[in-house]
């Protein structure tokens, strides 16, 4: 199957927040005061028409935001009791394959430095004992949105602007043929249910998003930790990292007046809190850390499962001291390298409470010559493969390819071949055949031209068992 590249992002997420950040901040004069008093709460029936409001509700639990972003058409959101809020004034008309006009929604926490009382956020996600929600809402039939959930998580324990760890989506449904951003990588059964997994990668964050396979009107109890252990199992999440912010609501492109929430609910706590969890056993080091290759500008390594208490969910890869990727496998690619120098790697595992294991021995790695061959050395390019998800039985990869060469390419081809039999089920930016393990890329009419120095992406995902290893790369360009 070939997937067509999406040319158009579906959420411009950067510009939202900005703007919601400096508006944000602009009140913060405003909310503050509202929010220290014991009255602090919208009245039944209270509404907000203007782009950027806010509303604290129940006893200023939560806030209700219009956050209309991306349109200048009228749009007024009601609280309507409790944590019962609608879309009262909306008749919107973007088109499907740009951005949302608008996300509004409820939120719990501190969201871009605006925080609600008593949320009990932020928390390390090494930490969260559990994290659990119940939402049910009211979809119209007609219109193109989402009914989705976005958690965001930080580097630091709060932030005033935008995050830069990894949004988390989690899509209860959706209609009018909306996708979320990035490209479909997988599949879950996290939290009791069954999940599409759509990954990417913004210019300072991930995205990482669960669409509810058949869709639905409403969750109870949903076991929001469960999905977050899932994305750090996934790479997508540091552990280290804080989750600030948990919204619900509705980004809509046409229509949305009637979408309302009837109730919503959200809890987060941390270890030894009585939220579940506790375990704070860290796995054991990896050990066998082996090269398995090297190119002028990547390193491959590979190394010996380690062992936990519960389970071990992922690998941190260091550099020299420096983590520089992590995998849910036992490999990794590191890329971007100089020729002819030396690395020293070592590898750490976690499992999904955020326990590190002792470092594993250290393996060193020396890049090839500029001229060498081994990774794609020859015909003036040089391709790298990089795992950027893995679970079973499945796999994505990335690989980059590099114009090593004084004048710009015509097209290129990539060829290797799979070391323990992985089958490919789809891939995009290249036009790709797989015979038995040999694999053969190459260029689609956007991306032959590459300048000297400059390099290109194209992406494989398949399907593996027993091991994922990497094979060894070869490139030619005209």
């Amino acid at each position: 199957m070939h997937l067509r590249p999406r040319l158009l992002l579906l959420r411009l997420d950067p510009i939202r927040r900005l703007r919601v950040s400096l508006l944000i901040m602009a009140l913060a004069a405003l909310v503050t005061p509202l929010a220290a008093s014991p009255a602090a709460h919208a009245a039944d029936g209270t509404s907000v028409c203007t782009a950027t409001g806010t509303l604290p509700i129940n006893n200023g639990e939560y806030t209700l935001q219009s956050n209309e972003w991306n349109s200048s058409a009228s749009q007024c959101v009601t609280a309507t009791g409790g944590t019962a809020w609608s879309v009262s004034t909306a008749n919107f008309n973007l088109t499907t394959s740009g951005p949302p006009a608008t996300y509004p929604s409820l939120y719990k926490g501190c969201h871009w430095g605006a925080c609600t009382t008593g949320s009990g956020l932020p928390i390390q996600i090494s930490q969260l004992g559990s994290a659990t929600s119940s939402w049910s809402t009211v979809q119209p039939a007609s219109g193109a949105y989402d009914v989705a959930y976005d958690l965001w998580i930080n580097s630091t324990p709060t932030t005033t602007g935008q995050p830069d760890g990894t949004e988390i989506m989690i899509w209860l449904n959706s209609r009018g043929g909306v996708q979320p951003f990035g490209s479909q990588t997988g599949t879950s059964t996290a939290a009791g249910h069954n999940w599409n997994v759509w990954t990417g990668q913004q210019t300072s964050w991930k995205i990482i998003s669960y669409v509810l396979q058949g869709g639905g009107t409403s969750v109870t109890g949903l076991d929001v930790k469960s999905l977050i252990s899932d994305a750090v199992s996934r790479g997508s999440v540091n552990p280290a990292h804080y989750l600030i912010d948990a919204e619900a609501g509705f980004e809509i492109w046409q229509g949305g007046q009637g979408l309302g929430t009837s109730s919503f609910s959200f809890a987060a706590t941390t270890t030894g809190s009585g939220g579940g969890g506790g375990d704070t056993t860290p796995p054991s080091a990896p050990t066998g850390l082996t090269v398995t290759g090297t190119t002028s500008s990547t390193a491959s390594l590979s190394w010996t499962a380690a062992t936990d208490n519960t389970a071990v969910t992922g690998y941190d890869v260091y550099r020299g001291g420096t983590l520089v990727g992590t995998t849910a496998g036992t490999s990794y690619t590191d890329t971007g390298l100089t020729a002819s120098t030396a690395y020293t790697y070592t590898v750490k595992a976690f499992d999904a409470a955020g326990n590190l294991s002792p470092a594993s021995g250290s393996a060193t790695a020396t890049t090839q010559a500029a001229s060498g061959g081994g990774g794609g050395g020859t015909g003036g390019c040089t391709a790298a493969l990089a795992v950027t998800n893995q679970w079973t039985p499945g796999f994505t990869d990335t690989v980059t390819v590099t114009n090593k060469g004084t004048a710009a390419t015509h097209g290129w081809t990539v060829t290797w071949t799979w070391p323990n039999g992985q089958q490919e089920t789809s891939y995009w930016n290249t036009a790709l055949t797989q015979t038995g393990s040999a694999v053969t890329a190459t260029n689609l009419s956007y991306n032959g031209a590459i300048p000297a120095g400059g390099n290109t992406t194209f992406g494989v995902q398949g399907t593996w068992s027993g091991t994922n290893g990497t094979p060894t790369l070869s490139c030619t360009a005209s």
